[in-house]
């Protein structure tokens, strides 16, 4: 049975094929979203809650705890740990890696939603639950800054405009403002005056919240025409509501502003940004799943000359960290080392056939291989990933394999003298089962991979479907293709033999093939020695295996590092800005360094703070991340009662603490 025989025999069937094969690969490339990692979604899933003012001791025991009962209900939880901190708790769930993450979300939501009447009445908020995945760090960061506006200000213009702007944008997922909170009006108490009056704060509270309602008035009705009654019951201002009375004594009215003292602020007065020291807003801003990333950011991009023209001038808004300068030289890079590898193949080709016609059969199979393995990748869902291209990298020795060997057998008939047409038929014969076998091994191969369980058979699932697809594609073009293009294209030999380069490279070809005889000559007669030295290999090889470091996923200089700031638990929001803003004064001074962020308070404790550091490009730095911490650790030690943690970001960091602030 000849695979084969339809495809040389139909030459215009087999190269339209081959063309539809070339045009939808092209095509599913355009539209292959780009990403650092596979998109992988890891069942994990965490909870934050915030209850301003309380005690790490009241958010354990009100908040966390009748939170984890109703958790504790839910199948499929591997482990769950919380964290309480001054205001603010936080919950997170490992499921069973089998454990679908969108059913595990809703049982998540369900839990909260059962808990709600365990919480706090004065609960804020209910508490909101994210999936966290590897690769879910921020697009883009945009800082916002002025001199003449205040942060509060800067939070409203972020949080009304830019937030609703921002993710109207295709490919966009979520946006968040950090760095202050909405304005608001605060009402300080004077204990002393209200025990004096007998007011208690409950009753002050009550009143308040009864003076500030917006509800339906009625209407008046006099048999011929309806009056609707319109008042604005809403207060905004502190002007508004310092005259409200709470309470009579003695005959007369007791006003807010007699017992308390009103002013305008915002809701959360314990949440502070900065920009390179400067106080900022932030606006973090993260992709929809399976998003283009660069894409993404292209346009969020593109948009920021439309966003600055809407926003007051006294505003400035710049990109403080643009996540995807790595990516995108990640991506690039290994773009260029797949075209190298197809060229030198095709190079190493040529030197050994040396033969034009005959190098350009394997200079068409391998390219094409690479570029129908996209249409795989298109239907399967996949990316352009690291893990992806690296797969197509390493495929490039696998796919030439099939054309080399199918084109070989065929040469060898044509330098016997048979006419190329026939040479082809009986090629293709001979070795087609050879080659579905060798291809078959291969990808036999990858089946490990591919049924490996765990994050890393998550991780790596991707990998292994792109190479095996690699090397089917590459199968079907070697039966089909490969043989066609011999039948056209190869030429038989006049009684002149070869070309004049075969001719000037022969000499050398025999040198080369003496050279191996005599070595293996000398290798038979030492067999003994040579069977020594395989079995010393072997232990040689054992023991660097366990002497070598090991690792879950290798370690890269992204550019970046995400820090923590740790106060003691007596220090005060106030003087927790103040420590962060010295770290910011030592961090930026490093040059290395080129922008640093922080964000201190916000739904997290007010003795913690977040920094996100930009570092200048490697060339001009001259040195990786790890030691520019190195050199910056001592520099931060002497700052008494909070310490700076600093880790490099690196691509994979699932559920790092930098990126969960909100």
């Amino acid at each position: 049975m000849n695979i084969s025989a339809p495809a040389i025999a139909r030459p215009v069937a087999t190269t339209l094929l081959t063309f539809a094969l070339l045009l939808a690969g092209a095509l599913a490339y355009t539209q292959l979203p780009v990403a650092p990692l596979p998109q992988i979604d890891f069942p994990v899933i965490s909870v934050g809650a915030s209850l301003p003012g309380a005690s790490p001791e009241t958010m354990a025991s009100a908040v966390a705890t009748p939170l984890e009962r109703q958790f504790g209900r839910i199948a499929g939880i591997n482990q769950m740990t919380s964290s309480s901190q001054l205001g603010s708790t936080g919950i997170t769930m490992q499921f069973d890696l089998n454990r679908n993450i969108d059913a595990a979300a809703r049982d998540v939501q369900a839990a909260i939603n059962a808990s709600r009447g365990y919480l706090p009445a004065d609960l804020p908020n209910n508490p909101t639950y994210r999936k966290i995945n590897p690769a879910d760090s921020p697009v883009i960061i945009l800082q916002m800054t002025s001199e003449a506006m205040t942060q509060d200000q800067m939070y409203d213009v972020a949080d009304s405009i830019m937030g609703q702007k921002l993710s109207q944008i295709e490919g966009v997922g979520q946006v968040f403002v950090w760095g202050s909170s909405q304005p608001a009006v605060r009402i300080e108490a004077n204990p002393n005056l209200l025990n004096k009056l007998n007011i208690g704060l409950s009753a002050l509270q009550t009143a308040v919240a009864g003076e500030n309602v917006n509800q339906a008035k009625g209407a008046l009705d006099d048999g011929q025409k309806t009056w609707m009654i319109r008042a604005n019951d809403q207060l905004k201002k502190a002007k508004d509501y310092k005259p409200l009375i709470i309470a009579y004594r003695n005959g007369a009215p007791v006003r807010l502003s007699d017992v308390a003292t009103v002013e305008d602020s915002y809701s959360n007065v314990n949440n502070a940004g900065s920009f390179n020291g400067k106080p900022s807003v932030l606006v973090v801003i993260f992709r929809q799943p399976a998003a283009n990333i660069i894409a993404t950011a292209d346009r969020v991009i593109a948009a920021l000359p439309f966003l600055r023209a809407s926003l007051p001038p006294a505003i400035h808004l710049e990109i403080g960290l643009d996540r995807t300068t790595t990516v995108r030289a990640s991506v690039d890079d290994v773009q260029r080392t797949l075209i190298i590898s197809v060229i030198l193949v095709v190079l190493v080709v040529f030197i050994f056939l040396r033969e034009l016609r005959a190098t350009m059969i394997p200079s068409v199979a391998v390219p094409l291989a690479i570029v129908g393995t996209f249409g795989v990748m298109y239907l399967c869902g996949y990316s352009l990933n690291n893990l992806s291209l690296m797969a197509l990298t390493i495929s490039t020795g696998f796919v030439v394999d099939d054309a080399i060997v199918v084109l070989e057998n065929i040469m060898r008939h044509v330098e016997a003298g048979m006419p190329p047409y026939q040479a082809a038929l009986v090629g293709a014969r001979e070795i087609g089962f050879t080659v579905v076998s060798m291809s078959t091994s291969l990808i036999a191969v990858f089946i490990p991979i591919l049924l490996m369980g765990g994050i890393v058979g998550r991780l790596f699932h991707e990998f292994a479907v792109t190479l095996s697809a690699a090397i089917a594609v590459s199968l079907v073009v070697s039966l089909t293709t490969t043989p066609m293009l011999c039948a056209r294209f190869l030429k038989a030999h006049d009684a002149g033999g070869h070309g004049r380069l075969y001719r000037l490279s022969e000499r050398g070809f025999y040198h080369l093939t003496h050279g191996y005889k005599v070595s293996l000559a000398w290798v038979l007669r030492h067999r003994r020695l040579i069977l020594a030295v395989a079995i010393i290999m072997v232990f040689v090889n054992v023991f660097l295996y366990v002497i070598v470091p090991k690792g879950f996923f290798p370690q890269q200089d992204t550019g970046r590092l995400g820090g923590m700031v740790m106060g003691d638990q007596d220090l005060s929001f106030e003087a927790m800005k103040g420590k962060t803003n010295e770290f910011i004064r030592i961090v930026k001074s490093d040059p290395a360094v080129d922008n640093v962020m922080a964000f201190v308070g916000g739904n997290g404790a007010q003795n913690q703070g977040r920094m996100f550091v930009v570092l200048k490009p490697l060339k001009e730095r001259k040195i990786g991340a790890d030691q520019v911490i190195a050199r910056l650790r001592p520099k931060t030690a002497h700052i008494h009662g909070a310490t700076l943690f600093l880790q490099a970001v690196q691509v994979l960091q699932i559920g790092g603490p930098m990126w969960n602030a909100q």
